[in-house]
C-alpha cells in the first residue's frame, strides 16, 4: 500500500512514494517501518522511525475504529452476542460503544507483502496486567470461487476492516510527513523580553553601584557604641 507524497516545497516540488510496513503507536508516539522511492523506477530504500512527538488524534481515532475487528481476530469478543449498545460503532462515529471495548486498544499493524493486515494491540485483564495480542492475518486481495467454496478461514468483514486500514495509513502517513498534536510540540512557554523592560531594567541595576557607609560613619557609629 504505497502513497503518494505531497510536494516538500511549491506546486513543482518532486514527490516521492512510501510503503508503510509497519505501525506503532504507544505512548502517544509512533513508531514506524517504511520505504521511500523516488519514483516507481527508482530502488526502495528503508527506514525505521521513532516519533518523538504527540501524534495526532486523528491517528489515534483511527486505531481506535479497529479495536472491534481486533476482538474479533484474536477471539476475545463474540460478535453475535447480546451488548447494550450493539456490537458494531455508528456508522461514522469515533466512539466505541460501551463497555465490551473499555479493556482493549489496537497499538500497530504490519502490512503484509501480498495485500494484508496483522492487527497488534492488548486487553487489561481484572488483575491489572496487560496482555498483549496479535491478531489473525488478513488478507484483501481477491478470493476466487474455489476459496469461497472451501473450508479456508475467510474473514467477513474483511472490506470494512480494509477501509478503516486505508484510513490508517493515509494517518500513519501524514504522521511520517509531519502531522502530530499541537499538544506535543515543544512551544517556547518563555517570551523574548522586550526592549525596555527586563533587559533595560537589569542594565540600570548594574550601572546603579551599591552604596556603602563611608569610613566617617562606621567611625561616628563606634563613638555612639562606646558611649
Amino acid at each position: 500500500m504505497s502513497t503518494a507524497l505531497t510536494p516538500i516545497v511549491g506546486p513543482q516540488a518532486h514527490k516521492s512514494l512510501l510503503t508503510i510496513q509497519k505501525a506503532t503507536v504507544k505512548k502517544q508516539l509512533l513508531a514506524a517501518e517504511f520505504s521511500e522511492q523516488l519514483d516507481l523506477q527508482s530502488k526502495p530504500r528503508e527506514f525505521t522511525m521513532q516519533g518523538t512527538e504527540l501524534v495526532h488524534p486523528d491517528l489515534e481515532r483511527c486505531f481506535a475504529r479497529l479495536v472491534p475487528h481486533f476482538c474479533l481476530l484474536t477471539e476475545q469478543l463474540d460478535e453475535h452476542a447480546e451488548y447494550e449498545f450493539g456490537y458494531w460503532p455508528n456508522a461514522g462515529g469515533n466512539d466505541l460503544p460501551a463497555p465490551q471495548f473499555d479493556n482493549y486498544g489496537v497499538t500497530g499493524l504490519i502490512i503484509g507483502k501480498k495485500d494484508g493486515v496483522t492487527l497488534m494491540g492488548f486487553r487489561k485483564l481484572e488483575s491489572g496486567k496487560v496482555l498483549n495480542l496479535t491478531g489473525q492475518y488478513v488478507s484483501f486481495a481477491g478470493q476466487s470461487d474455489e476459496f469461497e467454496e472451501s473450508d479456508a478461514w475467510h474473514y467477513p468483514h474483511t472490506d470494512d476492516l480494509k477501509t478503516l486500514v486505508d484510513e490508517a495509513l493515509v494517518e500513519i502517513d501524514a504522521a511520517l510527513r509531519g502531522k502530530c498534536s499541537e499538544a506535543g510540540r515543544q512551544l517556547d512557554m518563555f517570551q523574548q523580553p522586550q526592549i525596555g523592560e527586563m533587559e533595560v531594567g537589569e542594565v540600570m541595576q548594574s550601572e546603579q553601584p551599591a552604596t556603602l557607609p563611608s569610613p566617617v560613619t562606621k567611625r561616628k557609629a563606634k563613638r555612639v557604641a562606646a558611649e
